[in-house]
């Protein structure tokens, strides 16, 4: 470790601070145990068992919660709810395949836009678990095709809607453990306005070119642990949102940990960009990145901001990374226009601070990146310590005040770093 004192006591306080604020989740324990088979699932990848496995659960809550239970088979299934004290338990060798006629999944209203419903979903639920060894597969491929058809088929609001694979809707105490999240037709994992979320010892998988299928999304929610996850998807690996501009009454995302996981093909770690409620405190430790499109990304622009502040980065280790590290107010570009004036602040300005970077290692890179800001929103108070680039192309750096320690690129085309108007680079 090569920290300076206060460097070192701030890492320090930071981790202290994220691991208090995320209480663990555990399993809802309790004898009552419903298996869907009892009430006519077959498991056989052919019937429909929407109906049965809705049973169990139903069965379940009312006797006061316990465990639902699915033993080995693929059990084909269109939307099931999940309720307050049900666990979800999925044995080695089960799989729950999402159904794959359309008209299965019921047109909603999803996080204040058009939508379709859940593969699995909570709403309005306490203690609530999903575990095991088995798979949730959300049977995407159909979905994808038609998407590739639809222009900006992802954007939240669009006509074209499709289903996410799990979604827990203004829930507490979540625990997602142990199982396989595959295949979703849009995002697969999104606790939305949701507290105290434990994600860990998950797989989550999609093609890499399968659009939309981020691997987590936590959305305006707090206390959120993800830890030991492998996710190898077609979109972002986690993208933490807090808000869509066009409402203006959305909550942050806050205290968020992310720490001991492997990211592959995907869009790397994220926050933003749909990011009008803001998003702070935000820790990630020991996050391994090999060929994903982006490393550490931070993004938003004129018209999705707000206050995103207090996130640590630290013990990074990327290969073959497109961008490896994105801190940008012009998304989707990486790099600030030419020319670029000032415009007007408003509610929906974004304005990044305090952030730090430290260990962190990237080879292979074709872009070591950005740190771009506004002319009316410069990014104050970041830190980068022990951070070392290795690209074909250098960092560039505009409208941004840093402080770097042990700071070096090398680009194999043109200047390591390059400074723009109103940078502060700060070498020590």
């Amino acid at each position: 470790m090569r920290n300076s004192p206060s460097l070192l006591l701030l890492s320090i306080l930071a981790a202290c601070t994220f691991a208090a604020a995320t209480p663990p989740a555990s399993a809802v324990t309790g004898s009552t145990i419903c298996t869907p088979r009892a009430y006519g699932a077959k498991g056989n990848g052919i019937t429909r068992d929407t109906a049965a496995i809705q049973h169990a659960i139903d069965a379940c809550e009312a006797k006061g919660g316990g465990t639902v239970l699915l033993t080995p088979g693929t059990y084909l299934s269109g939307p099931i709810v999940l309720k307050s004290n049900i666990t979800l338990k999925l044995e080695k060798g089960a799989t729950l395949l999402g159904s794959p006629d359309f008209n299965d999944y019921p047109e909603i209203t999803e996080f204040r836009a058009p939508g379709r419903q859940a593969l699995v979903s909570a709403k309005d639920a306490h203690n609530v678990s999903i575990v095991g060894q088995g798979t949730i597969n959300g049977n995407g491929a159909g979905w994808w095709k038609a998407a590739r058809k639809v222009r900006h088929a992802g954007v939240m609001g669009n006509t074209f809607t499709r289903p996410r694979g799990v979604v827990f809707d203004h829930c507490r105490h979540v625990l997602l453990e142990g199982v396989t999240i595959e295949n979703s037709g849009m995002w697969q994992v999104v606790p939305y306005y949701s507290d105290y979320v434990t994600i860990r010892n998950v797989r989550i998988l999609a093609p890499q070119h399968s659009p939309n299928t981020d691997a987590m999304d936590p959305f305006s929610s707090t206390h959120v642990l993800i830890e030991h996850v492998f996710a190898n998807v077609g979109d972002d690996d986690v993208a933490i949102k807090s808000g869509m501009p066009k409402s203006s009454d959305n909550s942050p995302s806050q205290y968020i940990t992310i720490k001991n996981c492997t990211f592959l093909h995907g869009h790397g770690l994220s926050v933003g960009s749909e990011i009008a409620g803001g998003a702070q405190h935000i820790y990630a430790d020991n996050i391994t990145f090999n060929g994903t499109d982006n490393g550490i990304r931070v993004k938003a622009n004129r018209d999705r901001g707000n206050d995103v502040s207090d996130l640590v980065f630290k013990n990074i280790h990327m290969q073959n990374v497109k961008n490896a590290l994105v801190i940008s107010e012009f998304y989707p570009r990486i790099y600030p226009p030419t020319p670029d004036p000032p415009a007007p602040v408003t509610r929906l300005t974004p304005h990044f601070h305090n952030i730090t970077v430290e260990n962190f290692i990237a080879t292979g890179s074709k872009n070591a990146g950005a740190i771009a800001g506004l002319p009316e929103a410069p990014i104050r108070d970041v830190v980068l310590d022990n951070v070392k680039i290795d690209a074909q192309r250098g960092m560039v750096i505009s409208n941004a005040q840093v402080n770097a320690k042990d700071f070096r690129v090398h680009a194999s085309v043109g200047k390591g770093i390059t400074t723009l108007a109103g940078a502060k680079l700060s070498m020590h």
